[in-house]
């Protein structure tokens, strides 16, 4: 018998009736700093992003850097990069220094390294790394910095997409060069 005042359950009036319940709609995530430095122009033509993703990835609600003229040697001028949503800077320590997450064709040089700030996350190519001198790696320690080098990221059948994609990239370029250039000596 429930008394007055109570603050007992009562099962005719709660019973076993499904109950509303208040949840959380959607998750908060995390806004990325996302820094796309330039590379040296003379030895890389790449660029880790196209204007496309950079859209893609500022409507999700991440920010984009990109030093200026980095996507110049693939021809994606900055206009393309800046009115899909990139900022354009022109100081790559900037780049280096403000992002969460850094993504690069080459490995960063040592100079770059010391324009990093600590427990950044870093995308790029590490097939030289087996020639690094200690000092590089370490300083790359020194920062806590979380170093993925896309050429080994496996998929789900043990297959290496970036590497694939290279190797398609560079067998088209290859196969237009012949196409186009017949009587000109092959490089690949």
């Amino acid at each position: 018998m429930e008394k007055s005042g109570s603050s007992s359950f009562n099962i005719r009036r709660e019973g076993l009736m499904p109950q509303e319940e208040m949840l959380e709609v959607g998750s908060k995530q995390k806004r990325l700093k996302i820094g796309i430095p330039s590379e040296n122009h003379a030895v890389e033509s790449r660029v880790p992003i196209t204007p496309e993703a950079v859209e893609i990835l500022t409507g999700h609600g991440h920010e984009i850097i990109l030093e200026e003229g980095a996507g110049k040697a693939a021809n994606y001028p900055d206009t393309d990069y800046s009115e899909r949503g990139g900022i354009i800077s022109d100081r790559k320590q900037e780049v280096f220094g403000s992002c969460d997450v850094l993504l690069k064709i080459s490995p960063p040089t040592p100079e770059e390294i010391g324009w990093m700030k600590e427990r950044q996350i870093l995308l790029s190519s590490f097939q030289v790394f087996s020639h690094c001198e200690e000092k590089y790696i370490r300083n790359l320690m020194q920062k806590k910095v979380t170093a993925i080098a896309f050429e080994n990221i496996q998929d789900e059948h043990n297959c290496y997409p970036a590497v694939r994609s290279m190797s398609a990239i560079a067998g088209t370029t290859s196969e237009t060069t012949l196409y186009l250039f017949p009587d000109s000596p092959s490089k690949f």
